[in-house]
């Protein structure tokens, strides 16, 4: 046995070793300042692709191949793509070939390349069925069907989707239908969809001293609004959620310390810069973090979009990208399966270990777009799966990507929030990434977000991919705390009254904050959380109301339960449940001296929250706006950035500043 063992054993070895140790071609993607991670690569022999792999943190890749000529093609989100014929791989040797790739024009971040008609009759005849739907009331409001913005249509394959701006006088009777732009393009019908937002109006602390609110991690708001200012447009209003805009950023807030509760609360006062006589309070929560390794393992369901509607290249192929990222941050004993759903929904990977890399990645790649959206049947197999691989202790999630433009079966949003919530108490947890653009249904996805413990994330480009899967990657898929509310107890003898700005879908009625059948918002390993309050000091008038103002205003009973002292500005009440199982909730309490008014600096925490929240209000046009100015909030965000480790800071700069060109444009064209 032993002399037909080892020669076989010897000879296997030797076949192997140049193929995989020599036979390679590797190089490192650019563009013209710094290195690309996660781009795509794919090697071709002839027109087949035999491999396909995505560029590390240093913008590498490597591929090892049989010898032979290869063709190339590299693609990144925002980048133009590039291909290269001819390249010869020797055996033996090394190939390095380098490539940079160049920033896309605006035009082209705007056109959506090969383009697919409906896959079936029946989805097409659906689509027309809801487009006609959407004309008719539109009709009988009188208004006109508005034109898409199409800058150039090359061919059929290519078509641009414009976000057409409704002219001002349409804007209230728009928002009772929750916005849906429509376009006409050819043979696409497609509507983006975002909620009513009414906001937060003036309380006075006298009749109202009580401000009661669930907390939100989500900052999809900011990325979407990054993709219309790219594509030199204003954002719809009711897409800019100013506590989205905010929580975005990162903060340098206070560690927990006693390690009694798992996050710590901030609190900072300072002058209201668009409007001086009033002061601004940030509350800021910071989550403790937890070391990757000590993180416990997770149990996740990819659910994916795969009806036609995905098939543009930055849905489904940016998926792929994005999942295949989150793959390479898996460790053995994290487990994936994946659920996806077109007309129907089917499993297409039973839940495999996490050290199985490129069985998943395979999986992956092997996807293909076509037909219509069964999304209620795709969720309701995501939650079997992930119920029947439940880990005990561990982290069990379902992640949907799709631009939520779900019309087959269980489709509405009321009937999708009521399949979430009845799945929300399996122990199952839901993050939602959201993809695409002109079809795009925001608000169906962020209710699904906000009734699934989970947290929603817009990916417009592989760079978003990258800081919500991999930077945040704790923060985005385990949670610390679930349910967490605040209750704010205002001191009329120092505040005549006070507004949240943002949180306006999040908002809860005074009893709910001792009602732990409630649902709230979930805080991630490591996330933050930042709120702000305009406060009007005693001895000042309120703003006058509006009628619609008015019937926000509620007159509520004090709580004799809490004490606020004479030097209390305000006092502060946090309840949260811990992640698993359903105990009782926990109370936390913090009170603020009413000296806190008097404080004239700024920490850059401060000038960054309040230069977004101005940006916001810009963005929103909104009444409460006062003095705002792009100058004022640009010049604080300037002074914000000089601490910018990630560049994020200095984004926002731009995007203010490209804001402001297209303000100014559309002002002038207005005259």
């Amino acid at each position: 046995m032993k002399l037909t063992f080892y020669p076989v054993l010897l000879f296997g070895i030797f076949l192997a070793q140049p193929l995989f140790a020599q036979t390679i071609l590797t190089g490192k993607i650019t563009d013209s300042k710094e290195p690309l991670i996660g781009a795509t690569v794919k090697a071709f022999m002839d027109t087949s692709s035999i491999f396909s792999t995505t560029t590390d943190i240093h913008g590498e890749y490597r591929f090892e191949l049989a010898p032979g000529n290869y063709s190339l093609e590299c693609t990144y989100t925002g980048y133009k793509p590039v291909a290269l014929k001819g390249l010869k791989v020797t055996l033996n040797k090394v190939k390095t070939m380098n490539i940079m790739l160049s920033s896309a024009s605006v035009l082209d971040e705007v056109v959506v390349k090969n383009h697919k008609k409906p896959a079936s009759k029946q989805a097409k005849a659906s689509e027309r069925k809801e487009y006609d739907a959407r004309k008719t009331k539109r009709q009988a409001l009188g208004f006109a069907s508005p034109q898409p913005s199409v800058v150039s249509v090359p061919s059929y394959d290519k078509l641009t989707l414009g976000y057409a701006r409704f002219p001002e006088e349409e804007y209230a009777e728009r928002r009772v239908l929750n916005y849906k732009p429509i376009f006409d393009t050819l043979d696409d019908l497609s509507g983006e969809q975002y909620n009513r937002i009414i906001e937060n109006p003036f309380q006075d602390a006298k009749s109202n001293g009580i401000s009661t609110f669930s907390i939100d991690v989500d900052a999809a708001s900011y990325a979407n609004i990054r993709r219309y200012l790219n594509a030199n447009q204003l954002p719809p209003r009711d897409a800019v959620r100013i506590e989205e805009m905010i929580n975005y950023f990162d903060y340098q807030y206070d560690a927990p310390r006693s390690g009694r509760h798992p996050f710590e609360v901030n609190t900072e006062v300072a002058p209201c810069p668009w409007n001086p006589k009033n002061r601004l309070l940030t509350i800021g929560i910071q989550g403790e973090k937890i070391d990757v390794g000590q993180l416990p393992a997770s149990n996740l369901v990819f659910l994916i979009d795969v009806s036609g509607s995905m098939g543009s290249e930055n849905k489904l192929p940016l998926v792929k990208q994005s999942l295949s990222m989150l793959t390479d941050q898996l460790r053995p004993n994290d487990r994936v399966a994946i659920v996806v759903y077109a007309g129907a929904a089917g499993l297409v990977l039973e839940s495999t270990s996490g050290a199985d890399k490129p069985k998943i990645k395979a999986a992956l790649e092997a996807l293909e777009s076509g037909g219509s959206t069964a999304g209620g049947a795709g969720i309701k197999l995501a939650y079997e799966t992930a119920r029947k691989n439940l880990i005990a202790n561990g982290n069990n999630r379902v992640i949907l990507c799709s631009d939520g433009d779900f019309n087959v079966g269980v489709s509405s949003e009321d009937e999708l929030v009521k399949l979430i919530e009845s799945e929300r108490k399996s122990g199952v947890y839901l993050t939602i990434l959201g993809y695409g653009m002109g079809n795009y249904q925001d608000g169906k996805m962020q209710s699904l977000a906000d009734k699934g413990n989970g947290n929603h994330a817009y990916i417009d480009q592989l760079s978003e991919a990258k800081k919500v899967l991999m930077q945040e990657f704790g923060g985005t898929l385990f949670a610390i705390a679930k349910d967490v509310k605040l209750q704010l107890h205002f001191n009329p003898a120092h505040v005549a009254g006070y507004r949240l700005i943002g949180y306006e879908n999040r908002m809860l009625a005074t009893q709910d904050f001792h009602d732990d059948t409630k649902d709230a918002g979930e805080l991630g390993a490591g996330h933050r959380v930042t709120a702000i309050y305009e406060i009007v000091p005693a001895g000042q008038s309120l703003p006058p109301l509006t009628k619609a103002d008015s019937a926000l205003v509620v007159v509520v009973k004090p709580d004799t339960s809490v004490t606020v002292g004479n030097d209390d500005l305000m006092v502060l009440q946090l309840r949260y449940k811990k992640p698993k199982g359903e105990q009782p909730s926990q109370l936390m309490e913090y009170r603020l001296n009413a000296a806190a008014l008097d404080r004239k600096t700024e920490s850059e925490n401060f000038l960054l929250a309040s230069s977004i929240a101005e940006f916001g209000l810009l963005l929103r046009d909104s009444k409460f706006k006062g003095s705002a100015s792009y100058e004022h909030a640009i010049s604080r965000a300037r002074e914000a950035a000089k601490n910018d480790p990630n560049g994020y800071r200095a984004e926002l700069v731009q995007l203010m500043e490209k804001a402001q060109g297209i303000a100014v444009t559309a002002g002038a064209a207005k005259k």
